[in-house]
This record gives C-alpha cells, sequence and structure tokens, in this order.
C-alpha cells in the first residue's frame, strides 16, 4: 500500500505513517502478525503488556463475544521483559514502524525496573503505562484512580525513560480530568484512553461468570461513545497529545476520536475478527480525508463543535 500523504502525523516527535495504531494485548509481540499483515504499513504498534517477571495470566475462558463487543481477562500473561528483549526484540528492530512497549506492574518498583531494562536495549520507540492495576503497596488502590499515585508513578518513571510516555488511562473512574492533568504535569509526553470497562457476563444455567476470573474487561463498539465523552474531556484539560481507543472498527470511527480531540487512534478488539483493521481503517480514513478535501489528518484534531 503506497504512503498516503494526508494519513502522515506524528506522535510525541515520533513520526507515523498515518495515525492508526494496532493496540496492546491485540498483536502480541508484533512479530508473531508478520505473516498475516505487512507490519511496515502500520501507523504503529503497541506490544502486550511487558511486567518484570514472566506472568502465566488468568484462567480460562478468557474472552466472552458480547452483544456490541468483546470481554476479556488473559491477566496479563506475558513473558516478562528480559525474554521480551532477548527472544522478540531482535527481529522488532528490522520494523519501519514504531514499536512502543506497554509496561505494568503492581508497584513502581516494577515498572520502573521494566523501564530500565528497556532503556538498555534499541529498537522501541517508545512506552505505553498501563496503570489500570492495584497498587499492593498502598492497600490495592488501583493507580489509574488516585491522582496523586498516579502522578508519583509517572514523575519517577519520568525520571529514567529517556523516550517517550504515553500513560494509558482506565475509564473505572468518576471523572478522567484529574487524572489526565495528573499525568501531564507528572511529565508525561502523551496520554491514551480509554482502557477497558470492568464487566461481568452470567451464564443463567450455571449460576457462573462466563469469564474464569470473574470479571473481564469490556471493549468493542459498546463502549465507543462513551470513550468518545472521555477523549474529548481529556484533550479538553491537557496540551499534550491524547491517542483515542474504545470500539474503533472503521475510518469513519477514527475521524470521530480525531474530531473530539484525539492525535492518534488504536485499533483493539477489531484486530481479533482481522488482523489488518489497523490496515483498512487508515485506507478508509484515507478515502474520508479526500471526499472533504481535508490535505491532513491533522486538521482534524479537536474541531469538535458540542451542540450547545
Amino acid at each position: 500500500m503506497a504512503s498516503d500523504p494526508r494519513l502522515q502525523t506524528s506522535l510525541c516527535g515520533i513520526p507515523l505513517r498515518n495515525p492508526v495504531l494496532a493496540a496492546s494485548g491485540t498483536y502480541a509481540y508484533a512479530v508473531e502478525f508478520e505473516k498475516l499483515v505487512d507490519l511496515n504499513q502500520l501507523g504503529g504498534i503497541i506490544v502486550k503488556g511487558l511486567s518484570r517477571e514472566p506472568i502465566a495470566g488468568n484462567p480460562p475462558p478468557r474472552l466472552w463475544e458480547t452483544e456490541g463487543g468483546m470481554m476479556n481477562s488473559v491477566g496479563l500473561q506475558n513473558i516478562g521483559v528480559q525474554a521480551f528483549v532477548s527472544e522478540k526484540l531482535p527481529a522488532i528492530r528490522k520494523l519501519q514502524t514504531p514499536v512502543f512497549a506497554n509496561v505494568f506492574g503492581y508497584a513502581a518498583e516494577d515498572y520502573l525496573e521494566v523501564v530500565r531494562v528497556l532503556e538498555d536495549a534499541e529498537g522501541i520507540a517508545g512506552y505505553e503505562l498501563n496503570v489500570s492495576c492495584p497498587n499492593t503497596k498502598h492497600g490495592g488502590i488501583f493507580f489509574s484512580s488516585d491522582p496523586a499515585l498516579l502522578a508519583e508513578l509517572v514523575g519517577q518513571v519520568r525520571k529514567i525513560a529517556k523516550r517517550p510516555l504515553i500513560v494509558k488511562l482506565s475509564p473505572n473512574v468518576a471523572s478522567i480530568a484529574p487524572l489526565a492533568k495528573a499525568v501531564e504535569d507528572a511529565g508525561a509526553d502523551a496520554v491514551s484512553l480509554v482502557n477497558t470497562f470492568i464487566a461481568l457476563a452470567i451464564d443463567i444455567r450455571t449460576r457462573k461468570s462466563r469469564i474464569g476470573a470473574g470479571f473481564g474487561g469490556l471493549s468493542g463498539p459498546a463502549i465507543k461513545p462513551i470513550a468518545l465523552r472521555m477523549v474529548y474531556e481529556a484533550a479538553k484539560t491537557v496540551k499534550i497529545p491524547v491517542v483515542g481507543l474504545g470500539g474503533i472498527r472503521s475510518g469513519e470511527d477514527a475521524a470521530e476520536f480525531l474530531i473530539a480531540g484525539a492525535s492518534a487512534v488504536e485499533a483493539g478488539t477489531a484486530n481479533f475478527w482481522d488482523p489488518q483493521s489497523p490496515l483498512r481503517i487508515a485506507r478508509e480514513l484515507g478515502k474520508f480525508l479526500k471526499e472533504e478535501k481535508i490535505a491532513n489528518v491533522r486538521e482534524l484534531t479537536g474541531t469538535l463543535s458540542l451542540n450547545r
């Protein structure tokens, strides 16, 4: 696919061939998808979450298809940062597409150790911090729901991270604005939102949850209207770029997020049905720009006029 100049943009100073990235947890460690899609045509790839040590993940079943999307409870299964550097990064380095490492932990020390290891390795364009985890050292308080705790974490990571730092915010909060502002003030280069909504699906015959771990994260088209609202609120609060995600499955969906204030978007759940979704979404977005006679996708960002 030839590069469409209308789609060319950047995120945190990193040039992107288009503003559509593959979301964390939906494209494994990128290289596993090389036979299914031309990885060098993607706007960017965010690998599945990396932790300090390997994690086996949650018991099955881990996925449940809902009427408007999908629930998942993979449990952040991953090979650990050391194995990622030795086994996956050599192939990732050969890609032309920017690859971001999603990082998570259960205490600040976990995040810091993962970033330290990655800082000593080549091949990563930047970091996306998944802060939707409970802080085990603070009684299980979620990083994502406490602005002070979140700012402390981001500030510590910022001190050691030389690469761009994106913080992925959770929608399971009363208000997104103070969290986005806390992240910006702590030194983040961008925010991405939204992560999944905590949800429950029940088998009425067994009277048990359809997810092995009980609750799961809801994603897909069902959450898009709420995600759009939160992206708009975050973009109105901060000056740093916002990356929007939540139910994006078409070029028009992507355009909505950009108009709401996003500078780039991530496709996630759609990838489970079609791994080439990010490429198709980018093509459709390019077609929309052509039809609307818009010279560059950056012109869409933040152009929403609320009916008030």
